[in-house]
């Protein structure tokens, strides 16, 4: 990169380092950014930030030894930060994993290589990673194989561990990832995608799948009312506010005037994925993930899946010429559209 930082290049239109707290946050109970140069950038991220003890920049092992000097945590969960898209499991595979086999460390490896940023270490092992840097060795993977490590298989999920390496890989829009199948609804306004919506979800509910739903608004809307307990706590500047029945739970989560457009990566990670079997998107049409583009004739729009590779079906309440593509559907014919669903589903998890 030029010698520049990269936690602190732009990526997705913020940089990098904001990507991965979004990602990591939600698995630790603490969350610490190991750097030694333009500390005052990183500090404007909320969260403490420690320099290496050791002088001369000694590579990531001295970054994690100052760190295991400084917390008082019985673990280190450690991610690089040129790494945006990070595993929503990944804390919770290495813990397994290290718990069932009684293990020093967890190391993720992604199917071909081993990830040896990507770890779990205990605080116990800071004084055998002292005296490992004292003797002047500095590799990664030497220091954890002095120990008993687990390596926790990740290769489902391989395309979490993308490092940005080179300034075009920076500008290139990466696919969405996801542990469950994902499908979108691609179309112009005023075309019914939530109509729709509210179709298909009862017909799959009926055939035992369980659906969540993340949908764009393009508008500014709150789910609270003027007047409510939580409506004035938030008012008064509470940046984060839950509420929590019996029934149901709602995190809401203020967005500053300078932020971008959301992001359908770190939306999908908020999920529980273990309560579902689906994730059914409304909009987002400019991501990179299998969607069904949706078309109806009155309105004399153009069509989008020439244009969008991932589209993988059109729905249309007419017949469209097709040009190559791969299926078409009736947008009209619930039980057709969610068969090509559930095929869908199928073929994900084959």
């Amino acid at each position: 990169m030029g010698g520049q930082d990269k936690g602190l290049l732009h990526y997705q239109g913020r940089a990098m380092v904001s990507h991965v707290i979004d990602a990591i946050l939600p698995q630790v109970d603490d969350l610490y950014i190991s750097a030694n140069r333009h500390i005052e950038k990183y500090q404007t991220f909320s969260y403490p930030v420690i320099t290496d003890n050791l002088a001369n920049f000694q590579g990531p092992l001295s970054g994690i030894l100052s760190v295991m000097q400084q917390v008082k945590s019985a673990y280190l969960l450690t991610v690089p930060c040129d790494n945006p898209l990070i595993s929503a499991q990944l804390r919770q595979r290495l813990m397994e994993a290290l718990l069932a086999t009684g293990s020093d460390i967890a190391v993720a490896h992604d199917g071909t290589q081993l990830q040896p940023v990507f770890a779990l270490i205990p605080l116990r092992l800071k004084q055998s990673l002292s005296e490992f840097l004292a003797s002047g060795q500095r590799k990664t993977r030497d220091w954890l194989y002095q120990h008993k490590v687990v390596e926790v298989d990740f290769s489902d999920q391989a395309d979490f561990f993308i490092n940005i390496n080179s300034p075009d890989e920076l500008t290139l829009k990466p696919e969405i990832r996801s542990t469950k199948p994902l499908l979108g609804f691609a179309a112009f306004s005023g075309t019914g995608k939530t109509t729709l919506l509210t179709k298909l979800i009862p017909a799959l509910k009926d055939r035992n799948i369980r659906v969540a739903v993340i949908k764009h608004a393009h508008h500014n809307f709150d789910i609270d009312k003027p007047g409510k307990d939580s409506y004035q706590i938030r008012e008064a500047g509470a940046e984060e506010m839950i509420i929590a029945s019996d029934k149901m739970m709602a995190l809401m989560k203020k967005n500053h005037d300078d932020l971008i457009e959301p992001e359908l990566q770190p939306l999908i990670q908020r999920l529980d994925t273990r309560t579902i079997d689906l994730i059914l998107v409304e909009g987002f049409k400019h991501e990179r993930f299998p969607k069904i583009e949706l078309n109806r004739t009155e309105l004399g729009t153009p069509t989008l899946y020439k244009d969008d590779p991932h589209i993988i079906a059109v729905a249309s309440d007419n017949a469209i010429a097709s040009d190559g593509m791969p299926f078409m559907l009736d947008i009209n014919h619930i039980p057709a559209m969610v068969d090509f669903i559930e095929q869908f589903i199928f073929s994900w998890k084959s």
